[in-house]
């Protein structure tokens, strides 16, 4: 998958060092993937939840951060539509938000 954003990713990880190891190993695993279905990435990501509009919300480091992405199937690329903490996430609509708070 392309993963389109990355710095996204980094900017986070700069405000929240302790995120970095796991939004890398997200990142390169989510790379490597060729993800043609939701259940692709629920084999993978086990707890995963599906919120419409090929919207997916990956629960990190524990549960500490949440990562909504958008996933273009046919297209294999992966969009970053946010990433924050799990307080952050609670104010967003997963299934519409289009940029970092």
């Amino acid at each position: 998958m392309r993963v389109i954003a990355k710095p996204v990713l980094e900017a986070f990880w700069k405000r929240h060092p302790d995120s970095e190891q796991t939004l890398q190993s997200w990142h390169d695993e989510a790379k490597a993937a060729n993800w043609r279905s939701p259940q692709d990435i629920k084999d993978m990501y086990a707890h995963a939840s599906f919120v419409g509009g090929n919207r997916v919300v990956f629960n990190l480091r524990g549960n500490h951060y949440r990562l909504v992405v958008a996933v273009a199937y046919g297209f294999q690329a992966v969009y970053i539509k946010f990433i924050g903490t799990h307080a952050e996430y609670d104010r967003i609509d997963a299934a519409t938000v289009e940029h970092m708070p």
